[in-house]
């Protein structure tokens, strides 16, 4: 995924939002296998301590021996903390509660921010040849999502199409700007996702009417239905993609997925 605006190497995709129940660590999982699906490989870091994008690709609590916890708070490389899971060309940094106390370790080291930073710049991540690396962040603000953001090339937001979506998006907006201002000047939106989208539902129109008045382009042409597949999947520690290929869910994803590199491309061009 090339862009001349950022230094070669992997393309590292931050997905926050600090509602929780929006998606995030659904799209993060099926985004992810959808990319690897159109040849790319990616690299899941699972940010949130209840450890939901681990779990749903396959890997038991008992299996994460070194968690994203021990990227940043221990002295490992990136090699002993990657899983490999049952999806080709998809690997995951699990997580797990222990991840919940790293927020009030994080204020005493002086570079609290960067530590994820560092952590996937490492020289020895370049030997696994990702792609794309997308973060599943915490559902709040906090220091682990200001790490995600300082780490990351760009932002993807996935909004729930329900009442009161917009709101809290100006926060997450907020933290963006201060992010830029003092720790990654480069850091951009990679755009909008509407999931959880109920065509039938006039409520779902009009929050996706309100998104694109209010924030034009930045919102993706692909939406995400709400889908029993999609919500189906995590139970059999699958991305939707595997569990049912053919299902309205996994084809959003694979046309987010496109339209994800059609974006970055035109970038490029």
């Amino acid at each position: 995924m090339s862009d001349p605006t950022r230094p070669p190497g992997p393309k590292i995709i931050a997905i926050a939002n600090q509602k929780g129940g929006v998606g995030k660590t659904t799209t993060t999982i099926n985004l992810g296998a959808a990319l690897c699906e159109q040849g790319h490989k990616v690299l899941v870091v699972d940010l949130d301590p209840q450890g939901n994008a681990s779990t749903g690709l396959g890997i038991e609590p008992e299996d994460r021996e070194l968690t994203t916890y021990d990227l940043l708070l221990g002295d490992v490389s990136p090699a002993d903390v990657i899983l490999k899971t049952s999806t080709d060309n998809l690997s995951l940094i699990p997580a797990t509660v222990d991840l919940s106390s790293a927020d009030i370790e994080l204020y005493s080291n002086e570079k609290r921010s960067f530590l994820l930073h560092d952590a996937l710049r490492q020289p020895a991540l370049d030997d696994f040849g990702f792609d794309v690396i997308l973060v599943d962040c915490p559902p709040s603000l906090n220091l682990l999502t200001v790490n995600a953001m300082v780490a990351a090339h760009s932002v993807l937001v996935p909004l729930q199409s329900e009442f009161f979506a917009l709101e809290g998006l100006s926060q997450l907006m907020l933290t963006i700007r201060e992010v830029r201002q003092s720790a990654n000047p480069s850091l951009r939106i990679e755009g909008i996702v509407l999931t959880m989208y109920d065509a039938r539902n006039n409520l779902s129109q009009h929050v996706e009417a309100d998104a694109r008045a209010n924030l034009g382009d930045l919102v993706f042409s692909t939406v995400i239905p709400r889908n029993v597949r999609v919500s189906e999947a995590p139970s059999y520690a699958l991305p939707v993609l595997a569990y049912d290929t053919s299902s309205k869910g996994a084809q959003a994803y694979l046309a987010l997925a496109e339209e994800l590199l059609k974006k970055n491309d035109k970038r490029a061009a």
